[in-house]
């Protein structure tokens, strides 16, 4: 899938630029855009054969199926300053909207679900839909205003009265306000897996946050896939990029300094263990240490299916979500995540789950259809937690194994051979807890200044953090260029 990126295979060391960027993940790209903008000479070099990072799509499964290798569902994408700013549309970039972005069943047949409407979702939730809507509505309300704060680099908001009510609910953790807010056992669950994502235990300071801002999401943007496959975000990326005339190169990794041309700058999109190998002597002791310091979290072992038809699921509501969750209790959600970094799989995953080819009908062959799941595993796991998905699938949706054709497997060793950026399988770039989302990727002012004057780091190690939006990127650039914000 390299079709209308112009990417090239030859770099010449003998050239000069004014900025190189190395990982073309969305991070990158942003920065690469970003930069070309001001300057006139940027070169971005992946060192893969392919751009994306964690956007790229294959065929993992059987001729005809598409699949998401990593990120598949983008409500941070739709929702992102940078994104909506360079209009991706006009290269290329459509997004699928599904009927609703979030289902959540139980095994009893029942399920909880968030509309695009916040009205319609309080109905559903019934005796908790009041308590919700006094949770989200403000900030969904006023989303633009309380993204453009929380996902912007260390400074005083400007929007302070709106970040100052989220920051209230959003530093405690996902069990105390899910308890202290919402009577049903069924609404805490849901809450639970919104926050799941976090991949931290649920009774951590900051998790809720992580649980109100997908809801926010859900009913302001959506949840919504990338017509054709992520992939085609990044060739819309890379597209704009090239349009402007930067250049890019694939195929080539980058061990050192030495394996890139001369340049006033390099942004790495990488993490800071890969950054001490490419760039450690450039930084003094001290600088070095700090960055040892920082911590990864656990992986997740990926599941991609061909099917023979739409998932069989008990409740209908999930026949209309592209996204579901599969957790029956906020503990048994909570108690799946601890499972994963005390060194295990619980034997009743957390399972993330989505469907594009229900409302993306390119991703599979006529009358087909693809899935796509991961559960939460330990740091660098080889195990294949495949079939204890599949297991809880049918719970939900007796007779799933029976409709899969081909099944892909990914265990957190190898999200790490796939991407080195996913040390260990850790999808973002670092352990997402309190301490490292304030310190991320060590405390400072200037995140994505490292110790060295031309040396930049602008991945998903920096604020704000894990997710695709660009933002990491976009804002290193910025740094660069004296801006802020």
């Amino acid at each position: 899938m390299t079709h209308g990126v112009g990417v090239e295979k030859v770099m010449t060391k003998g050239d000069a630029y004014d900025a190189v960027v190395v990982g073309g993940g969305p991070n990158g790209l942003a920065a690469a855009i970003t930069l070309q903008e001001k300057f006139g000479s940027v070169l971005l070099v992946e060192g893969k054969d392919t751009i994306g990072g964690g956007c790229r799509s294959a065929g993992l499964t059987l001729p005809g199926f598409v699949h998401d290798i990593c990120a598949a569902v983008h409500p941070l994408g739709v929702a992102s300053p940078f994104f909506r700013k360079i209009d991706l549309s006009r290269h290329g970039l459509r997004w699928v909207q599904p009927d609703l972005p979030l289902a959540h069943p139980f095994e009893d047949g029942s399920a909880l679900f968030l509309h695009r409407s916040l009205e319609n979702t309080g109905t559903v939730l019934g005796t908790d839909g009041d308590a919700y809507r006094e949770l989200v509505a403000p900030f969904v309300d006023g989303h633009e205003d309380l993204l453009a704060d929380i996902l912007a680099p260390p400074r005083f908001p400007r929007h302070p009265r709106l970040t100052g009510r989220f920051a209230l609910k959003a530093w405690r953790s996902c069990r105390h306000l899910a308890k202290k807010t919402f009577r049903d056992a069924r609404t805490r669950a849901l809450f639970a897996g919104l926050s799941a994502h976090a991949m931290v235990p649920l009774d951590s300071p900051a998790t809720a946050a992580f649980g109100i801002v997908l809801a926010v999401l859900a009913h302001a943007v959506g949840w919504p896939f990338v017509e054709g496959g992520s992939q085609r975000l990044a060739y819309a990326l890379a597209s704009r990029f090239r349009e402007k005339g930067g250049k890019i190169v694939t195929g080539r990794p980058v061990a050192g300094l030495d394996d890139l041309p001369a340049a006033q700058a390099y942004f790495f999109d990488v993490t800071p263990r890969q950054l001490l190998d490419m760039a450690g002597t450039s930084f003094p002791v001290s600088y070095r240490r700090r960055l040892g310091r920082f911590r990864y979290g656990p992986g997740v072992c990926k599941a991609d299916w061909a099917l023979r038809e739409p998932i069989p699921w008990k409740a209908e509501a999930c026949r209309r979500a592209g996204t579901v969750h599969l957790g029956e209790t906020l503990e048994e959600i909570d108690g799946a995540v601890r499972q994963a970094h005390g060194g295990g799989i619980s034997p009743t995953p957390y399972v993330i789950l989505t469907q594009p080819s229900l409302f993306d009908p390119s991703r599979a062959p006529r009358g087909r259809h693809t899935a796509w799941a991961y559960c939460h595993a330990p740091h660098g796991s080889r195990e294949d937690a495949a079939d204890l998905m599949e297991k809880r699938i049918d719970r939900y949706a007796p007779g799933f194994r029976d409709i899969v054709l081909e099944r892909s497997t990914l265990t957190p060793a190898d999200m790490e051979r796939y991407n080195p950026n996913y040390i260990g399988g850790d999808i973002n770039g670092g352990l997402q807890d309190l301490f490292q989302i304030l310190a991320r990727p060590v405390f400072s002012f200037h995140p994505y200044r490292t110790a060295a004057e031309r040396i930049f780091l602008c991945s998903s190690s920096t604020p704000p953090g894990g997710g695709v939006h660009g933002l990491c990127g976009f804002h290193a650039a910025r740094c660069l260029l004296g801006k802020s914000g």
